[in-house]
């Protein structure tokens, strides 16, 4: 136990709950693994998987996005209103809408890495202008997407939706970004500290601001994947997902730290999975909406009190063997050990599988 890392504790987690759920879903009658109940969990991963891939990059460089549900409702209106229920319009519908969704992300990358601006609030006002633009343009649903387009949320190959493929796609892609790109180390280093990033040489904003312009094309390209399932555009959809914290939270749970400069892209993933099986094993028993949320803060809180206290136990002392604890003295020559954390960049090999013990 000693040795596992973040992600090992989270997908073991993940295995709890299949074996609870299995319990749970059978006391009532159905079976856990029936394929329209996988299917279920499964198209719950999708759409929260391409907003949790997206803010893992955005926290592993020291930032977050909170304006990922308005950008999630602004390109389901952009795309449906270009479709138009018109097959030909798909493809410029589907260009127009990562274009919208790119560009908000680049202006959020640029008042964060440019001005300096705490990812935090940069996001938050980015949010409240869609917002106020929504509100202000749209009353209610807008456009319509065309019937092969709408298949893309309504098929799948066996209990797998194409969703979800779409989303394991993208995930593969980033981790490959992640672990064999030079852009990839250089958001481990400037999350975990900018300072010494900068003095080995790297550009800290273009880390940041390619972390945003990601996470704002994969909101963009979840609002598609909704307008896909609804056929149409709506301007409510996102932030009435709750996306945005939903999407930290799979993040944290996966063992990323808030911080930054350290996590595990495949621990988000796992984190995605378990709140979809909650999410399931709830619905099935039919437990009120909003107790939902109380187990949802409930693990977010078990789990970080445990990464936390993992760090705290298994780190190394400071002094030598014989060190008189809580700065009562030192015996002379002590010299302080390398704390478990790892380097300071954040670009090795326990920064990306996480929060190691």
């Amino acid at each position: 136990m000693n040795r596992l890392t973040s992600t090992h504790i989270v997908y073991l987690v993940a295995l709890l709950t299949v074996i609870a759920g299995t319990i749970l879903v059978g006391s009532t009658g159905r079976s856990f693994f029936s394929p329209g109940n996988i299917s279920d969990i499964l198209t719950g991963t999708s759409i929260l998987g391409f907003i949790a891939i997206g803010q893992t990059l955005v926290i592993l460089v020291g930032s977050l996005d909170l304006s990922v549900p308005y950008v999630i409702s602004l390109s389901s209106l952009v795309g449906a209103g270009i479709m138009a229920n018109q097959p030909g319009n798909i493809l410029p519908a589907v260009l127009a809408a990562l274009l919208v969704s790119g560009l908000i992300g680049l202006a959020n990358g640029a008042v964060v890495a440019g001005l300096k601006v705490h990812g935090f609030i940069a996001t938050l006002g980015m949010g409240l202008i869609i917002s106020g633009y929504l509100g202000s343009n749209y009353q209610g649903s807008s456009g319509q997407a065309p019937l092969a387009f709408r298949l893309i949320g309504a098929t799948g190959i066996g209990p797998v939706p194409v969703s979800t493929l779409i989303m394991l796609a993208c995930a593969a892609v980033v981790l490959l970004m992640l672990n064999t790109t030079r852009l990839g180390h250089a958001m481990y280093a400037v999350g975990g500290d900018a300072s010494v990033a900068r003095m080995s040489g790297i550009r800290t904003a273009t880390p940041v601001v390619a972390a945003h312009v990601i996470c704002s094309l994969l909101a963009g390209l979840a609002g598609l994947l909704l307008a896909a399932r609804l056929g149409v555009g709506s301007p409510t959809i996102g932030s009435q997902g709750g996306y945005d914290l939903l999407s930290i939270a799979a993040v944290v749970l996966g063992g990323t730290l808030l911080a930054g400069g350290k996590g595990s892209l495949v621990g988000t993933l796992g984190g995605v999975l378990i709140f979809a099986m909650l999410d399931n094993i709830m619905s099935v028993l039919q437990v009120n909406p909003f107790l939902k949320d109380v187990v949802r803060g409930v693990v977010i809180v078990v789990a970080v009190a445990v990464y936390a206290r993992r760090t705290v136990m298994h780190r190394q002392a400071r002094f030598g063997r014989g060190a008189v604890p809580h700065g009562e003295g030192s015996p002379p020559g002590a010299a302080a050990s390398r704390h478990d954390d790892g380097p300071a960049d954040g670009a090795g090999r326990g920064a990306r599988d996480g929060v190691s013990a």
